[in-house]
């Protein structure tokens, strides 16, 4: 693979230079090629893993629970490949082969499990219009191991018969709202009320993730900044983790990582990778 976009990603700066000293990233993009707004959301329960892009370390025992991003990411393809930490590339337990990046699109990548219970991947393509003054966005996803599911706020469902992998959304007068989950059509609560602060001119997205079976549902938050209806900046992402040590040196990789798999459409379990 040619090294100039490893000059590339240089360009990018310290965030940049921190991933490269973590393992490093090979690819190869032209000056002129588009970039998606790319966040990427752990929600598998009990499943840290390492990622390998185009056969190198990447990223290390990236945690269920955790958002990265947002990253500036360059159209193009990529082999990755998912392991157990510490495992080698040829005990991959997720591979991707010639991933195919999109740009110019505001993206959030989710690992998490189906309504059947098995790992899957999928994009989420955010809205990130202009909300209205005083306005904020909320915006629910069902990525858990869970039958068809109400989203209440104080008690009223907001969001009737949500399912794995859709989502609901509304503009609402920013604040706090109380927001719960049931079985759609009961009160059988699935997961208790949590408090969710839609800032003015934010997306707020809540990601039910987890099992039911195994009593591990539990929610993620992602938050998009810059919607305010008068220019604010260019919309981006706030995963809870821009103040914690050492999130900087792993955003970038992971979003790689994941945005591959997420994207490609050739995502295939694998035991042992028989070529490269």
């Amino acid at each position: 693979m040619p090294t100039s976009i490893v000059r590339r990603l240089l360009a990018l700066g310290a965030v940049t230079a921190a991933v490269t000293a973590a393992g490093g990233l090979a690819t190869a993009m032209p000056a002129h090629a588009a970039t998606s707004k790319v966040s990427v959301v752990h929600g598998i329960p009990a499943t840290p893993v390492d990622v390998y892009v185009n056969g190198k370390a990447t990223l290390k025992n990236f945690k269920p629970g955790d958002v990265a991003g947002p990253l500036d990411l360059a159209e193009g393809s990529y082999d990755i490949d998912l392991t157990k930490p510490g495992e080698p590339i040829d005990k991959a337990i997720l591979s991707v082969d010639g991933a195919a990046v999109p740009g110019g699109a505001n993206i959030s990548l989710v690992a998490h499990l189906d309504e059947a219970g098995k790992p899957k991947i999928t994009p989420f393509v955010n809205d990130v219009s202009k909300v209205g003054a005083g306005k904020a966005r909320l915006i629910v996803r069902h990525t858990a191991a869970a039958p068809a599911v109400d989203v209440r706020a104080g008690g009223t469902p907001v969001f009737k018969n949500l399912t794995n992998p859709n989502e609901a959304k509304a503009d609402l007068a920013a604040g706090t709202v109380s927001a719960d989950v049931v079985l759609a059509g009961t009160t059988t609560v699935a997961i208790p009320a949590t408090d969710v602060d839609l800032k003015e001119g934010t997306a707020t997205i809540v990601y039910a993730t987890g099992s039911a079976q195994d009593k591990t549902l539990g929610v993620v938050a992602q938050v998009i900044s810059g919607l305010h209806s008068a220019p604010g900046g260019v919309p981006s992402g706030d995963g809870g983790l821009a103040d914690e040590p050492g999130v900087n040196v792993w955003w970038l990789a992971a979003g790689v990582a994941v945005l591959l798999l997420l994207t490609a459409g050739s995502v295939r379990l694998a035991t042992r990778r028989t070529t490269r």
